[in-house]
């Protein structure tokens, strides 16, 4: 059981006592387990939403000198906007807008996410919200193509 919540917790950065529960409650099911960490992460994220988000970081990523983006992605506190998870998510979304060439913000979150089609990019920012505990948004972002 051990090895599960470790193996939960890689997985998506939920506390220990979070998979413990969340194993519990799936009566040692991993998968199941893995479902209701990443709902419950929703409910998280869900409940966050309406927080105001002062603080921020801007991501930039260049590929290939042909394609730029420029992503401005908020967050509550400049704590978390320093935060390992935080900077990991801009450069997952940049790398997102630079190969998918998403026409808004509004069209990103919908997108599958490239490196795991199963979710999208609104479910990885609920996973990073889940993690960090504010509230994270997309404000805008800029893609340039030659």
């Amino acid at each position: 059981m051990t090895d599960d919540v470790k193996k939960l917790r890689d997985m998506t950065g939920a506390g220990v006592m979070d998979c413990k529960q969340a194993l519990a409650d799936a009566k040692g099911d991993f998968d199941r387990a893995l479902q209701i960490v990443r709902e419950r992460g929703v409910l998280i994220a869900e409940k966050k939403s309406e927080r105001k988000t002062g603080a921020g970081i801007l991501e930039s990523y260049i590929h290939n000198n042909r394609v730029g983006v420029l992503l401005e992605l908020r967050t509550e506190t400049d704590f978390v906007a320093r935060s390992e998870p935080f900077k990991t998510l801009a450069h997952e979304i940049v790398m997102q807008i630079s190969a998918m060439a998403p026409e808004d913000v509004d069209a990103l979150m919908k997108q599958p996410y490239i490196k795991d089609e199963t979710m999208t990019v609104s479910d990885l920012v609920k996973q990073t919200v889940a993690k960090v505990g504010e509230n994270i948004k997309v404000e805008r972002f800029t893609r340039y193509e030659i």
